[in-house]
């Protein structure tokens, strides 16, 4: 048990030692071009050639989000054609057929906006084709996107006066050729070197240790592991994701790949610092951003190695914890440091079940993507922290007396009604789609017969799963309470449009509320100012963000996990 509490420790201290330079490395590739990944240059202008793109070209933030949507169309048609057709695709030795149009429409929403919500089980329902040039090729895109979005953002924030934020295509770019990409290539060699399959043979037939035969599939599984984790995309290559022990093999592989999602999060709030030059700025947004974290690490990790009540009464040992739905060669331990790890980002990548952790475990894996706000998906992470930071700066104005200032611009109507728009989307569609499926299972029975009867677990639980589904779909991460029969008519094209909404309409605000503070007149900081860079704004965001965020879905998890949780104990 403490050899399982020190690995927990060594990994967030591992996380935090390298944010801090991978953040100025960022900083550096987004501002000077004198980064250390310069020597990709000549690939990059290659690039740009092809595809008939001046990088040098200036956008407002309406050329700018027009550019990024234009991208998220294009590849949209492209993953649905080729989702449809794989089976009649290369690169498909195992004979798996092309996915049906509301699978295929699911699939590519979800990772076109980075939710890698999978109704699917990867090794049955994609060729090796479709996982390299639908799946992996989403997973660098769709993080590059979110990327490109907070390097404009850094842009506008840093100018005193501008009516450009950068060049979308181009942040684009450098943001795969200079940071994921490179880190994909190390994190890669580490799995294949631990035992991770990369090749293209069909699936193998193994005899086991019971003298009977097993089919094991494999494929380029180390290719597409790496971009997953750092991208924040979360979707397994295998059906269970990371805890299949061939897409994380070892111990060693499991803090791999669990500092693999986290890290970029965290390096861009640092990365931030350094771009605007007001490194407090970013130590006060990392420090509230990782006080969070870490609760929520402490009460999952307790949790789940104190095991389950109702199973102590029967008699059975639990010196192992909750073991129920955990690999037994990572323990309860580093599933709970994952569980909190994959819900603060929008990765949801797994390495145990979900839906078997216990119930508060559950409200903080829910509550984590229910505020989205704690480091969150590279890019938008602290874009979504950057709506609140707005509402924070309006209120603690009135509060005190002052004008409403950011970095020298002032905080007027406009900008506040987008940031409450986009502040409160989220929870919007949550609840409201939360409430028409909890309608249509009590009040129509035969629909929900007719699509497989959805939930394997009644009462507080399956209310539970259906929440978790639309948190994990709006918070554009991906993890599941398995419980759930999700490949259907209604959970495909529901989830669907919940992506949709809850990924492009943040961006648009968040990035229209750059632009225009950024066209605003600067006005220097003076003795009246209002400081943003102290732990005491930093509380006042910390509690705007509990309250307008985590509140709104409180009578919700009380009639799911916090019901279940008073039923066990």
């Amino acid at each position: 048990m403490n050899t399982e509490i020190l690995g927990v420790a060594l990994q967030i201290l591992l996380l935090i030692v390298i944010s801090y330079p991978l953040g100025k490395h960022i900083a550096k590739v987004y501002k000077e071009g004198n980064d250390c990944m310069r020597f990709m240059a000549p690939i990059e202008r290659f690039i740009y050639k092809l595809a008939g793109i001046n990088p040098n070209e200036e956008m407002d933030w309406k050329v700018f989000l027009k550019s990024l949507l234009i991208i998220n169309v294009f590849w949209f048609f492209w993953g649905m054609i080729l989702l449809v057709s794989q089976g009649y695709l290369p690169l498909n030795p195992d004979g798996n057929s092309g996915q049906s149009p509301d699978l295929a429409f699911n699939t590519c929403i979800s990772f076109m906006v980075n939710c890698n919500l999978q109704h699917y089980s990867g090794e049955s329902g994609l060729t090796y084709f479709t996982q390299l040039f639908v799946i992996m090729l989403f997973q660098f895109i769709t993080a590059a996107t979110g990327m490109a979005a907070m390097a404009g953002i850094m842009k506008s924030m840093a100018a005193k006066t501008t009516k450009t934020i950068g060049n979308f295509w181009h942040y684009l770019v450098i943001s795969c050729t200079r940071i994921l990409f490179p880190m994909s290539l190390i994190v890669g060699f580490i799995l294949i070197l631990e035992g991770t399959p990369m090749g293209f043979e069909s699936k193998m037939t193994i005899p086991t240790l019971e003298g009977s035969e097993q089919i094991v599939s494999q494929g380029p599984t180390a290719a597409i592991v790496p971009i997953k984790q750092l991208g924040t995309n979360g979707g397994g290559y295998f059906g269970v994701n990371s805890s299949h022990p061939l897409e994380n093999p070892t111990y060693l592989t499991n803090i791999i790949e669990c500092w693999s999602i986290l890290i970029i999060p965290m390096a861009l709030v640092f990365a931030l610092g350094f771009y605007l030059k007001r490194k407090k700025l970013g130590y006060v947004i990392y420090g509230v951003m990782l006080f969070a974290y870490l609760l929520g690490v402490f009460c999952n990790v307790h949790y789940e190695m104190a095991g389950n009540p109702k199973i102590d009464e029967m008699g059975i040992d639990q010196s192992c914890g909750a073991m129920e739905g955990k690999e037994t060669r990572l323990g309860p331990g580093a599933t709970a440091l994952w569980s909190v790890t994959t819900t603060v980002t929008s990765n949801g990548s797994v390495n145990g079940m979900h839906d078997s952790t216990m119930p508060l475990s559950g409200m903080v894996e829910m509550l984590n993507m229910q505020i989205n706000t704690w480091f969150g998906g590279v890019g938008v992470g602290f874009m979504n922290y950057y709506a609140f930071l707005i509402i924070a700066v309006f209120i603690s104005g009135l509060m005190v007396g002052r004008t409403p200032e950011f970095l020298g611009k002032k905080v007027e109507a406009r900008e506040m009604k987008i940031a409450t728009i986009v502040s409160l989307a989220h929870p919007f569609v949550i609840l409201i789609f939360t409430a028409i499926s909890s309608y249509v299972w009590v009040y129509c029975p035969g629909f929900v017969e007719s699509e497989g009867g959805w939930l394997n677990n009644p009462g507080f639980h399956g209310f539970s799963e259906m929440l978790y589904e639309y948190t994990s779909s709006s918070a554009n991460n991906g993890s599941g309470f398995e419980g759930l029969g999700d490949n259907t008519y209604f959970w495909n094209y529901t989830c669907g449009l919940a992506l949709i909404i809850s990924r492009y309409l943040p961006i648009v605000g968040q990035v229209a509320i750059a632009g225009l503070l950024a066209n605003k007149k600067y006005t220097p900081e003076s003795a009246g100012t209002l400081k943003t860079d102290t732990v005491t704004f930093g509380v006042m965001t910390f509690c705007v963000i509990v309250i307008v965020a985590a509140l709104s879905f409180f009578p919700a998890q009380t009639l799911g996990p916090i019901a279940e949780y008073f039923s066990i104990y």
